[in-house]
C-alpha cells in the first residue's frame, strides 16, 4: 500500500485528548532521525486545553481543536475528516485519541489509521487495559500497534511488543513500563506502514519481499 510518493513524506495526521505522551514520542523521533520519510502535518485535538495540543504549538506544528461536547460523533468526525483531508494527510495516528470513530470516518481513511492500545490484543481491550492485566494475574503484559476498524481495538495488529509483569509490580509500575514500551514501537509501527512494503492477509499484517 502506497501512502505517498518515494519523493515526497508520508504526512502524519496526529488525534490526542490528552498530553499526548505518544505523540511526543513520535515528534521526537523524526527530530532525531530515528523515524525516516515522514512528517506531521496536524495535530487535532477535541480538547481545547490538552497538553498535547500546546505542546505542538510550542513544536510549531499546525493545530486545530474540535471540541466534542455536544456534538453527534458523526458531526464531529465529519470535521476532523475534512481538516485531515485539507492537510493531506496520509496516515492518521490516535495518540490517546479518547473517542471511538464513526464508521463513516473509519471507510474514509481504510487501513490508514493507526492506533495503540496498552496490551497485548486481543486480551484487555477497552479502558484501563493495565490494571484489567494486573489483576488478572498475566505473566507477561505489553502493547499493540494496530489499524482501527469499526469495533473497538479490533484492527489488523501490525506490531506488539511484551514485557515480563515482576512480582514486584502493581498496576501503576506495570503502566509506566508498558508506555515506555509504546514510545518505542509507535514509531517503529508507523515506519512500517509508511514504507509501503507490507500486505494484509486476512487478519495478518505481513512484511512484503523485497
Amino acid at each position: 500500500m502506497e501512502l505517498a510518493s518515494k519523493d515526497s513524506p508520508v504526512r502524519l495526521g496526529i488525534l490526542l485528548s490528552g498530553r499526548g505522551s505518544n505523540f511526543r514520542a513520535i515528534a521526537e523521533s523524526i527530530r532525531a532521525g530515528r523515524l525516516k520519510g515522514v512528517e506531521i502535518a496536524v495535530v487535532i485535538s477535541n480538547v481545547v486545553d490538552a497538553p498535547g495540543i500546546e505542546k505542538a504549538r510550542e513544536l510549531g506544528l499546525p493545530v486545530k481543536v474540535f471540541v466534542s461536547a455536544g456534538l453527534k460523533r458523526r458531526h464531529h468526525d465529519f470535521n476532523v475528516a475534512a481538516c485531515l483531508a485539507l492537510h493531506e494527510v496520509d496516515l492518521v495516528c490516535l495518540a490517546g485519541y479518547m473517542r471511538l470513530l464513526s464508521p463513516e470516518f473509519v471507510a474514509a481513511f481504510p487501513n490508514r489509521i493507526l492506533n495503540i492500545h496498552p496490551s497485548l490484543l486481543p486480551a484487555f481491550p477497552g479502558l484501563d487495559a493495565q490494571q484489567q492485566a494486573f489483576e488478572y494475574g498475566v505473566k507477561m503484559a505489553g502493547c499493540t500497534v494496530h489499524f482501527v476498524d469499526e469495533h473497538l481495538d479490533h484492527g489488523v495488529i501490525v506490531l506488539q511488543r511484551a514485557i515480563p509483569v515482576h512480582e514486584t509490580d502493581d498496576a501503576r509500575s506495570l503502566a509506566k513500563r508498558i508506555l515506555a514500551e509504546e514510545h518505542v514501537v509507535y514509531s517503529e509501527a508507523i515506519a512500517r506502514v509508511a514504507s509501503g512494503e507490507y500486505e494484509i492477509r486476512g487478519r495478518r499484517f505481513v512484511k512484503r519481499d523485497s
